[in-house]
């Protein structure tokens, strides 16, 4: 058994990235950039009118009113060339290419038309309202460098620099294998005594694909090991990562780690925190198995505590950046810490963190609510109500 600090620390070292695929631009949100983003081309591609109005040259400009005659129109997607003669102005929308020889757009609410003719009827002020080539960025240059988690903005900036396909990480693939006699489907477990539902597995599948993982799919076994050794032989040949859920103790009917072998290549094979003792990290034939314990709460405290920077890692992310501490003042009275390191669940207020009814790792209840994980050293003080406390986002 390891403290909770090597073992994360392990995770992180472990959680390297799968490698890279590259995929279409619309299926790549919340993706990690493997590579760098380039621009295609400079943008804007040529000076472009930044408003709707009448490109003229500077020279040509007089003491308002004045006019000048419309000698062409330009607007946005036209192919740039066209020549601006001398004293007259040209009708030119936004984005369009600006003609040769113009060097300033004025304004349209500026202007009054009348048949091919445009009178200027107030000062222009000083600002050209033209776009100039490459202005917002160059051929070639980097516009997202890798490592990037892309976003609804970086996808916009993706699509500006005409790219139809990006090169990311693989999503890690996961199976999720839930064991217990007692377990049955949600809505079905009151028609058999003795049941209860499965209730961990669906949570944690949807906490995997939050983070960038991708479930292949879950499944409900029984407490025997033919039926545990054929699917966990099944899940190591598909997947980059199996979760165990349950079974990791050592009880005469826990058959989690067995059915992978006598002796599986341990990351850690417990950890010294409360709640979630039992959860595990292997290597088994090249590939990764993660176990969690049954108890609900223990299953959520150790996922969000080492499933998280692992399945980031592994898909290229910030491994080290998944679970960040913050400070926090705690509203209510705090217990004493017994030598395990603890981590209390509560919810965050206006007061302060209020910590979960129940500390129980088999409570369920309070789990909608809790949003926060209070870090607790083994052997602390109890402390009062008011008491500064670190704590993780849960």
């Amino acid at each position: 058994m390891i403290e909770f600090e090597e073992a994360l620390a392990r995770v992180i070292a472990i959680a390297q990235p799968l490698g890279f695929e590259t995929i279409p631009l619309e299926q790549a949100s919340g993706r990690v950039l493997a590579e760098p983003v380039t621009a295609r081309f400079a943008m804007p591609r040529t000076d472009v009118s930044a408003m709707d109005g009448y490109a003229v040259r500077e020279d040509d400009l007089g003491d308002v009113p004045f006019s000048l005659p419309i000698a062409g129109e330009a607007a946005a997607g036209a192919s740039p060339g066209q020549v601006l003669p001398d004293r007259s102005a040209f009708r030119i929308f936004t984005g369009a290419p600006v003609p040769q020889g113009a060097d300033r757009v004025i304004v349209q609410e500026n202007t009054e038309r009348e048949g091919d003719r445009v009178t200027f009827l107030r000062p222009h002020g000083p600002g050209r309202n033209i776009r100039t080539a490459g202005s917002d960025f160059e051929t070639g240059e980097v516009l997202i460098p890798a490592g990037v988690r892309l976003c609804w903005r970086a996808l916009t900036t993706a699509a500006a620099a005409d790219q139809a396909e990006l090169s990311v990480y693989r999503q890690p693939r996961v199976v999720i294998l839930a064991t217990g006699d007692e377990l049955a489907a949600p809505g079905e477990a009151h028609a058999r005594a003795g049941a209860i539902p499965e209730s961990v597995s669906p949570g944690i599948a949807t906490f995997v694909g939050l983070q960038d993982g991708l479930v292949l799919r879950r499944e409900r076994l029984p407490d025997r090991p033919d039926a545990l050794a054929e699917a966990a032989a099944r899940a190591l040949e598909e997947v980059d990562l199996t979760v165990m859920i349950g079974g990791a103790s050592v009880g005469e009917r826990d058959y989690s780690r067995s059915v992978f072998g006598p002796a599986p290549d341990y990351v850690f094979p417990k950890v010294a925190i409360k709640p979630g003792k039992p959860v595990w990290l292997a290597r088994v034939a090249g590939r990764l198995v993660m176990g969690l314990p049954g108890n609900p709460t223990s299953a959520l405290v150790t996922a969000r505590l080492f499933l998280a920077p692992l399945l980031q890692g592994l898909g290229g992310g910030d491994a080290s950046g998944a679970v960040v501490f913050e400070t926090g003042v705690c509203a209510d009275p705090l217990p004493a810490c017994g030598d395990r390191e603890t981590f209390l669940r509560a919810r965050r207020t206006d007061r302060g963190l209020v910590l979960a009814d129940s500390q129980d790792s088999g409570s369920q209840r309070s789990l909608a609510a809790s949003d926060a994980l209070i870090r607790r050293r083994p052997g602390a003080e109890a402390e009062p109500a008011g008491a500064t406390v670190v704590f993780a986002p849960f």
